[in-house]
C-alpha cells in the first residue's frame, strides 16, 4: 500500500539518537553510528522525529510500505520493557556493579619532602562519591541517589575538561554515558526510574559541543517531562579544547 512514511537521508545523520528517543513507537535504531527505520509496520508517518533533527536529515515522503501496525508496535515496546527489566536484575554477578557510596575524608596535605632535584605538589583528590558510574549500570534505587544532586554527563567530557572532579562531580551524583554509543532511550528510561524513586534536587548536564551529544540531553529532558517530575536543571557544554562554551 502507498502511503506516508519517514526516510531517513544517511549521509546527512551524525548519529546524536534525538530521533531515536523523539519516535514513541520505537521505529528508528541506531545502527553503526546511524539512524535507521527498523521497519515500516512501525512507523506511523506522524514525523515527531523530524522536528528535533539537527542535521535535516528526515523528512515524510510517500511510498509503497507495509501497513501501520499497533499491535507489533506494542510488542515491540513489551520486548523492550522486558529487556530493561533483565539490565536491571544485572544476572552475572560482576563485583563491578556492586552499588556503593564513597565517603571521602577532607584531603590532608602531607608535608613534602624535601628534595633537590623533585619539585612536590599537591596531589589532587577524586570527589567521587558512589561506584558505579556508567548509568547503564547504576542501580536506581541505590541509597546514594536520594535527595542527591545528579551529575549526567557525557563520558568524553571528563577527558576533555581538566578541572571535571572538582568543577562538577564534587558534591553531586555522578552517572555517565556515551549517547552516540548507547541506547538513548534506555538512558531516558533509567533517569525516568531514578526520577521517580528518588528525591532528586537538581540536574546538570555536561556534554561536548558535538552534534551526537545531543541525545544526552533530550534523554534528560524527555525523562522529567515523562515522569512529570521538573527539579532545577543546568546545562554546560564542553569544547574539544577543553573549554567551557
Amino acid at each position: 500500500m502507498k502511503r506516508e512514511i519517514v526516510k531517513i537521508h544517511e549521509e546527512k545523520c551524525n548519529g546524536c539518537g534525538i530521533c531515536v528517543t523523539a519516535c514513541h513507537e520505537g521505529a528508528i535504531k541506531i545502527v553503526e553510528g546511524k539512524a535507521r527505520l527498523i521497519s515500516d509496520i512501525y512507523c506511523d508517518g506522524l514525523g515527531d522525529c523530524l522536528p528535533g533533527c539537527p542535521e535535516g536529515a528526515i523528512e515524510i515522503i510517500e511510498r509503497d510500505a507495509n501497513e501501520y501496525s499497533i499491535e507489533a508496535v506494542e510488542n515491540l515496546k513489551a520486548e523492550k520493557e522486558n529487556q530493561l527489566q533483565e539490565k536491571h536484575v544485572m544476572t552475572s554477578g560482576c563485583p563491578g556493579t556492586a552499588a556503593r557510596a564513597i565517603v571521602r575524608k577532607q584531603h590532608i596535605a602531607e608535608k613534602p619532602i624535601k628534595s633537590i632535584d623533585v619539585k612536590s605538589e599537591e596531589k589532587n583528590s577524586s570527589e567521587l562519591r558512589q561506584w558505579p558510574v556508567q548509568l547503564n549500570l547504576i542501580n536506581t534505587r541505590a541509597p546514594y541517589l536520594n535527595g542527591a544532586n545528579l551529575l549526567v554527563a557525557a563520558d568524553c567530557t571528563a577527558y576533555a575538561y581538566a578541572d571535571f572532579h572538582k568543577d562538577f562531580i564534587k558534591n553531586h551524583i555522578t552517572v555517565i554515558g556515551c549517547p552516540k554509543l548507547d541506547d538513548v532511550n534506555y538512558y531516558k528510561e533509567k533517569l525516568k526510574d531514578i526520577l521517580s524513586n528518588n528525591d532528586i534536587k537538581s540536574i546538570t548536564v555536561v556534554r561536548m559541543e558535538v552534534p551526537c551529544c545531543g541525545g544526552i540531553v533530550s534523554a534528560v529532558k524527555s525523562a522529567m517531562l515523562e515522569s512529570e517530575i521538573i527539579v532545577p536543571y543546568r546545562e554546560v557544554v564542553i569544547s574539544t579544547e577543553g573549554n567551557l562554551l
